[in-house]
């Protein structure tokens, strides 16, 4: 009886035993599904590369490197010579904004449509350097000068002038440009007369009334030059150059 029993039971362990084998737990499904999941999605994010969009970035627009200045034909006009020969200033060239500063290249250039000259408008090649015209060598250049600051102060004062490059030379952009300048005026004051006064009529003034400086010119004169006190030193400061005009302008 007690042996039917067991017999009984083993055979009960055994069937459910082979029942949880044969059918996974409910996390062990959940993870085998997630996993199916995450290799489906996998696989239709690899497309082909030529299936990817691609973005093309916007190209900048070419600089423009000629001069647009108005007003700058009236130097052409008038010109009655062969078209080859005209200034720079009044040839129409194509440039290359892209080129290398310094380095040599060559451009084609007409002249202008307003310009007039003997000969054929044709095109032609002419070789330049590769620079902007603000870059250019302070003797390709002229700028206008001013008497509104203090050329003898310390620091030099600075100013804004116009300047224009020269007929014979070919540049990109601008050809009259603003360029700061260290002050550099004169009003024909000469150092050496300045100088000749101060030794042999310092005592009476004769320097100081000669640069502009009236009040210690006057001290001078009744002070005998500082009884030879000041006259030696006005000899020192004018032939340093540390006294000049008193309108601030350079000596000649």
């Amino acid at each position: 009886m007690y042996s039917f029993h067991i017999y009984t039971c083993l055979i009960f362990c055994h069937f459910v035993i082979t029942g949880y084998a044969s059918s996974p737990p409910d996390g062990n499904l959940n993870s085998a599904l997630t996993l199916e999941m995450m290799k489906n999605a996998t696989s239709s994010n690899n497309l082909p590369t030529g299936h990817t969009p691609t973005t093309a970035k916007p190209q900048p627009a070419p600089e423009n490197c000629s001069d647009q200045t108005p007003g700058k034909l009236k130097t052409c006009q008038g010109y009655n010579g062969a078209c080859q020969q005209l200034g720079y200033e009044c040839l129409q060239c194509d440039f290359n904004c892209s080129c290398v500063y310094g380095q040599k290249i060559n451009v084609t250039c007409r002249p202008r449509e307003a310009v007039e000259c003997k000969g054929e408008k044709d095109e032609w090649s002419v070789e330049m350097t590769c620079l902007y015209c603000y870059q250019t060598e302070p003797w390709q250049h002229t700028c206008q000068g001013t008497d509104q600051c203090e050329a003898v102060s310390s620091p030099r004062e600075t100013f804004k002038s116009n300047c224009t490059v020269s007929s014979d030379v070919l540049c990109m952009g601008r050809r009259t440009f603003l360029k700061k300048l260290p002050c550099n005026w004169t009003s024909g004051y000469k150092w050496s007369t300045a100088l000749l006064l101060s030794i042999t009529l310092g005592g009476f003034g004769a320097d100081r009334f000669y640069l502009g400086h009236w009040q210690e010119g006057i001290g001078k004169l009744f002070s005998f030059g500082g009884l030879g006190v000041w006259t030696i030193i006005d000899v020192i400061l004018i032939a340093i150059r540390y006294i000049g005009p008193a309108d601030g302008s350079l000596y000649i």
